[in-house]
């Protein structure tokens, strides 16, 4: 197989141009007869964009190519773009080990870290019980949409908790930083485009899934499961567990219906793959005993600009229109020594109420497949640690997250708070003061709130509603002072890195930018110590996922959850 690099094509070709130009690359005759003729194969492994020379965009391919004589062309044509090339396919493996199990393997959640862990063990025929205290994907959904309607908040089912975890409402990028030498990677993306997602997320240089089609991902991969042995029990969460001789011996859970029945379930190999807002958990594994420690994570405030000034930033006046809606990535050391970045940049997206906990607002952003809609909003965070949270208790950040969220839940009266960056940066360093500058406020015919908009002026009277910004929200909002959210710290690191990003993104720090608060789950506030068999300090519980502090995305807890179901493939026999 030969690996060719660097091909770059302008906007608009199709695949006939892609063939056209590796056989140009190649001058392979044979490529003249058919793009998929016999003797030649080719698989798309990255694309990405190239709009580093502005009006003068393009995208950049790497190809994989199987046809005859591969040694003799790469050394005729001595070109370092063209080189053999060695695919690392992940495979499951194939031996088991000898310890028996006392049970089901019990997986406790079903986000990305839980459903890849239960998906490789259902292979091997461990017939995996999975306990997620939230609902299936369907009534998930339903709940989460009624609560942004005005409806009740299920402290157990919201876009927290539930099948799917967190980035199921969330815009599903996929991409990760982790080095990946056994094609782990690679393996998560494909088992996406098997059960539904677009195939082009497995080789793009910046991969996203879309809520509306992870919903529908999550749905098919249970169904799989269920099919090879597993088993799903939602609305059931994990209450605490027994040990024997240092080793887990049974899961102790409470069915969440009307009667909260409580059961008790025998094992010996237990997946703690709980999320990053198992709060209450996370208290009741302390409790008992399981070491954890601080982890230090990133608080702050999500900012929305017109999607369309992010294509013009990045992308230039000319080519917008025909390529994908442009996102970002910034970050900046302050002059106080924190670092401040953009996070979970949704393109074409909406601001999303998270909150997980009654009296407490939380927020995230949210991207569809199509990521159409007039706005882009990214997380603007910055990293906090012991030193903010007044505490070297495990658990401090937990608490940390909690006053900001109450803080918010205050300000925005139950709703998002919301101010623009401009009466923001104003008030950061004065004596709070509130100018309302919502200057008119519509609502879908439907009377949803993921519909309304929200006009902000800029500092300048003189501008027309038309051309200031109209906000996305899944959920109301509130016109609130954010800049009494944070500590002075905080706010002086917000307002210096947006005014720097506008270096960057010109416009950045345009003053009718909306900002919507808090952004307070951007990771775990704890880790959960584990060994080198991924076991935690007690024998047979298995730390996994992002939840546990091992992780940081969709791809990367998928990852770990498939390391773990390794590491329980190598211990134990799969008779039982």
């Amino acid at each position: 197989m030969i690996r060719v690099d660097n091909i770059k094509l302008p906007i608009g070709h199709n695949e006939n141009d892609l063939v056209k130009r590796l056989k140009g690359i190649l001058r392979i005759d044979r490529f003249n007869k058919s793009s998929r003729g016999t003797g030649f194969t080719y698989r798309i492994l990255r694309q990405s964009i190239d709009a580093r020379r502005k009006p003068e965009i393009s995208y950049v391919y790497s190809v994989a190519v199987t046809l005859e004589q591969e040694d003799k062309i790469i050394k005729n044509l001595r070109n370092k773009n063209v080189y053999r090339y060695s695919p690392v396919n992940y495979i499951v493996p194939e031996r088991t080990g000898e310890i028996k199990l006392k049970g089901r393997p019990v997986i406790v959640g079903s986000g990305p870290a839980g459903l890849f862990c239960a998906y490789i063990l259902c292979q091997k025929g461990y017939a995996p019980l999975v306990l997620e205290r939230g609902e299936c994907v369907e009534e998930r959904k339903r709940s989460v949409e009624e609560f942004w309607k005005g409806g009740k908040l299920k402290p157990d089912s919201n876009v927290q908790f539930g099948e799917g975890g967190a980035g199921t409402f969330s815009d599903g990028k996929l991409n990760t930083g982790v080095n990946d030498k056994q094609g782990r990677n690679q393996y998560v993306l494909d088992t996406f485009v098997k059960f539904g997602a677009d195939e082009g997320i497995s080789y793009k240089a910046r991969p996203h899934i879309g809520t509306d089609v992870l919903e529908h991902v999550v749905r098919k991969m249970r169904e799989y499961i269920t099919e090879h042995g597993g088993c799903f029990l939602f609305n059931t969460k994990m209450t605490g567990f027994g040990t024997e001789a240092g080793n887990i011996s049974e899961v102790y859970a409470c069915c969440l219906d009307a009667d909260k029945t409580d059961i008790s379930i025998k094992t010996n190999c237990a997946v703690l793959a709980i999320g990053h807002s198992a709060r209450d958990t996370f208290r009741m594994l302390y409790d008992e005993g399981i070491e954890m420690v601080q982890k230090n994570f990133a608080v702050g405030l999500r900012i929305q600009h017109p999607q369309e000034m992010i294509d013009r930033a990045q992308y230039g006046d000319e080519n917008k229109a025909d390529l994908p809606a442009a996102d970002y990535k910034l970050t900046n050391h302050t002059s106080n020594g924190r670092n401040v970045y953009s996070f979970c940049m949704c393109p074409g997206g909406y601001v999303v109420n998270a909150s997980s906990e009654e009296g407490r607002t939380a927020i995230n952003g949210m991207s569809y497949s199509g990521r159409d809609s007039l706005n882009a909003n990214s997380a603007i965070i910055v990293s906090v640690d012991k030193d903010d949270f007044g505490s070297d208790d495990p658990l401090a950040g937990v608490e940390f997250q909690r006053k900001l969220e109450e803080k918010a839940y205050e300000l925005g009266k139950g709703k998002i708070p919301v101010q623009t960056y401009g009466e923001f940066r104003r008030n950061v360093g004065k004596t709070a003061r509130i100018t309302d500058e919502l200057v008119g406020i519509t609502e879908s015919a439907e009377g949803i709130y993921s519909s309304t908009e929200i006009y902000s002026k800029s500092e300048s009277d003189t501008e027309e509603k038309e051309n200031s910004i109209r906000g996305l929200f899944k959920g109301s909002y509130e016109y609130s002072d954010l800049s009494s959210l944070f500590t002075e710290s905080i706010n002086e690191a917000l307002v210096e890195s947006i005014d720097k990003f506008s270096y960057t993104i010109k416009d950045f720090d345009r003053p009718d930018a909306l900002l919507a608060g808090v952004e307070s789950r951007t990771s775990s506030p704890v880790r959960i110590l584990r060994n080198g068999d991924l076991e935690g300090s007690v024998k047979g519980l298995y730390p996994c996922g992002e939840g546990a502090g091992y992780a940081g995305g969709i791809t990367s807890a998928a990852m770990d959850g498939i390391k773990v179901a390794e590491k329980i493939i190598a211990k134990y026999s799969n008779k039982f």
